[in-house]
């Protein structure tokens, strides 16, 4: 069984589009999702510094574009019924929402738009960020953070948990590291994702749902939520809203891959970060991180390989 899966805010870099662009029809596709957004995502993609797309305002629709044109190319040249299971990361399931029907790629750029307008104006409320704690038991590393007013906001599995907060909160953290953690690292994003300090933007995120055409999941849609599965696709984007200010749990989303037989993973583009914790908790399962078209081939390989018709 085959799932494929988005990543989040973090995993774009400088000129990460640059090959995307040399395929048939992406420069367009770019140019009208350029117009939703109101961004230049060919500029973004392509010759942008690493500041200007470390910007929550601008990466998460950059990165739900990179995703959805890596899903087109790929799934253009396959069977998507193929496809055992769809999950994304944070900003990422915008992504899988428009890969499964949820949502219309248009509508999922428009979403994820007001998304990152909302989180970054949450952000700015106050001085706050993110860093990984790499290594200990979870339970341990989990209360430790709660001992410092830390929010775990991403349980990420494979002995990663992303902690949330104030400066000071994460400076005390960096001064005393649970017990045996590796390392403490801090994240360039610009605020505290997926805690309290997102509340500001659920309710901007609610109206922007507002309205929108929502269908059936064509896929077995996984949730950040809890890990489950979810069938209907207005459940998927009530999930979606509450998600900004909820932690992500990534660990059980690999836990229910594993439930569901999964042999074989594709990272959408820009790849690698899931595609990373996958080899450490899912032991066995083939890999994939799509960065450029070169891998087109072999990912639909994997996918006519694993691929499972329901």
């Amino acid at each position: 069984m085959l799932v494929l899966v988005a990543p989040g805010q973090g995993a774009q870099t400088p000129g990460f589009l640059n090959p995307w662009l040399e395929l048939p029809g992406v420069a367009d596709l770019l140019k009208e999702w350029s117009q939703v957004t109101g961004l230049d995502l060919v500029h973004y993609g392509t010759e942008a510094s690493a500041e200007e797309i470390t910007d929550t305002a601008v990466a998460q629709p950059l990165l739900v574009a990179a995703g959805l044109l890596s899903a087109r190319a790929l799934l253009e040249g396959t069977d998507a019924g193929l496809l055992g299971a769809v999950a994304g990361h944070s900003v990422g399931e915008l992504t899988a929402a428009a890969v499964t029907g949820v949502l219309s790629e248009r509508d999922a750029m428009a979403v994820v738009t007001r998304r990152g307008q909302a989180m970054a104006q949450a952000a700015a409320e106050a001085d706050t960020g993110m860093s990984a704690v790499l290594g200990g038991d979870a339970d341990a590393v989990v209360t430790h953070l709660h001992s410092l007013g830390l929010t775990p906001a991403n349980i990420n599995g494979a002995g990663q948990i992303v902690a949330a907060g104030t400066a000071e909160q994460l400076a005390a953290l960096g001064e005393n590291k649970p017990e045996g953690a590796r390392a403490v690292r801090a994240l360039k994003v610009a605020g505290a994702f997926h805690t309290a300090h997102m509340a500001p933007a659920v309710g901007a995120l609610r109206d922007a749902v507002e309205g929108v055409a929502v269908g059936e999941p064509r896929h077995r849609l996984v949730s950040n939520k809890d890990g489950e599965l979810v069938p209907r696709g207005a459940e998927f984007v009530d999930r979606l809203v509450g998600q900004v200010a909820s932690p992500v749990r990534w660990d059980l989303c690999m836990e229910t891959f594993g439930r569901l037989g999964a042999t074989a993973l594709i990272e959408l583009c820009p790849g690698g970060t899931l595609t990373g914790l996958a080899k450490r908790a899912l032991p066995g399962v083939r890999t994939l991180a799509l960065k450029t078209p070169d891998q087109l081939d072999a990912a639909r390989e994997l996918i006519a390989e694993h691929g499972t018709a329901r």
